[in-house]
């Protein structure tokens, strides 16, 4: 299989790379101690289509595929991991579901505004007591003639409280299955709805600027035709959704090895020791060397991940694989930029450090790592 880009992929790469470099880098550190998104960087992203990848011209969407969205995700984690993520839960998370499992009229409603970046919106599955049991939902919604009455709350919800936020899809249980266990169905709540309210931001280790939220539903009422997709599927929906989303949050985890490769190797040979470049050092020369084996098998993880769902193929093998491996090395990656860096790499202007922070999360969301191990166990049988 070749793992080589097209050569519009790798000229998109480049375009992308660019607009990270010269548009998000210089803003990631202000971003990061403001603890907010600069809307002109989400703006520049909307312009160049970013929020649209992977979807279908005829909703605003630029007709690329899942390997093409995962490229650009990659390219601005290469500088700051609360821009990808943004891009990535506003694409995977927030605007998929609705084209996976939408019905005509909520893709033109719904999606079109999401594909060109005008509005973003939010996936709303986690609870504060479910974690990894996504089907132990306490958010209920309860059918009242036209209307779906919903009460609950949501937990580490990404993207719900932006200016330009639209919606959350929240998983609610709607009655229950033979097993005893919860019907989930997915419904669409707009951004505003009375008995909505998005908390303030959480205080978060890393992705600062990333906007993370609580969200309570409290008699909130919306109508019956908000249903995302089929009575009682809303689960297995959402798991969909986040099989695929893990081989985005793959290509971010592999952006944030690449920046600290980056990072370690131009600090390295600028910083002076014992009257030559520290990079002459075999120790740190391997450090740096083992970052980038670690992003480059990271890259090749969540590009044959990424090959496979394109091709229509099973892939949530190959996205656990990618996940949990890229997870990991960018943890490592990070710690070792750190380490490359010294007492400088501890200081908050130096990227490294946000890198350092950022990097832990990447073994929690879309499924932790114990949860990956889990999945590829049972694809061998265990």
């Amino acid at each position: 299989m070749d793992f080589e880009l097209a050569p519009e992929q790798q000229e998109f790469a480049k375009i992308v790379r660019e607009f990270a470099e010269e548009v998000v880098a210089p803003r990631a550190e202000a971003m990061d101690r403001a603890e907010e998104l600069d809307e002109a960087v989400l703006d520049q992203m909307a312009a160049m289509g970013l929020f649209g990848l992977p979807f279908p011209e005829e909703y605003g969407g630029m007709g690329a595929d899942h390997l093409t969205l995962c490229v650009a995700v990659e390219e601005l984690a290469r500088v700051d991991s609360s821009v990808a993520i943004t891009l990535e839960a506003a694409a995977g998370l927030g605007a998929m579901p609705v084209y996976r499992f939408g019905t005509e009229e909520q893709k033109q409603r719904w999606l079109r505004p999401l594909a060109t970046g005008e509005r973003i919106a939010a996936f709303g599955l986690t609870e504060p007591g479910g974690g990894s049991d996504a089907g132990a939902l306490r958010t209920r919604a309860v059918r009242d003639g036209d209307d779906w009455v919903i009460d609950g709350t949501k937990a580490f919800i990404t993207n719900a409280g932006l200016p330009r936020s639209s919606f959350v899809t929240v998983a609610a249980a709607t009655g229950e299955r033979p097993d005893g266990r919860p019907e989930i169905t997915n419904v669409i709540v707009p951004t505003g709805t009375p008995g909505y309210t998005a908390a303030r931001r959480y205080s978060k280790v890393g992705w600062h600027a990333s906007d993370t939220r609580e969200l309570s539903f409290e008699g909130c009422r919306v109508p019956v035709e908000n249903t995302l997709g089929e009575q009682g599927a809303g689960l297995a929906n959402f798991l969909r959704t986040l099989e695929e989303g893990r081989i985005a949050v793959a290509a971010l985890a592999t952006g944030l090895c690449q920046g600290c490769v980056d990072e370690s190797v131009r600090y390295a040979r600028e910083r002076q020791a014992f009257g030559r470049p520290i990079s002459s050092f075999q120790a740190v020369a391997f450090k740096i060397a083992d970052m980038e084996l670690r992003a480059h098998t990271s890259r090749l993880a969540w590009r044959q991940a990424a090959a496979k769902l394109d091709a229509g193929q099973p892939f949530g093998r190959e996205a656990a694989i990618a996940k949990l491996h890229a997870s990991e090395a960018a943890v490592t990656c990070a710690r070792e930029a750190v380490q490359v860096h010294g007492g400088y790499g501890y200081m908050n202007e130096f990227p490294v450090a946000r890198f350092y922070r950022d990097a832990k999360i990447l073994e929690i969301g879309e499924g932790t790592s114990e949860v990956m191990r889990i999945l590829i166990a049972r694809s061998l049988g265990l």
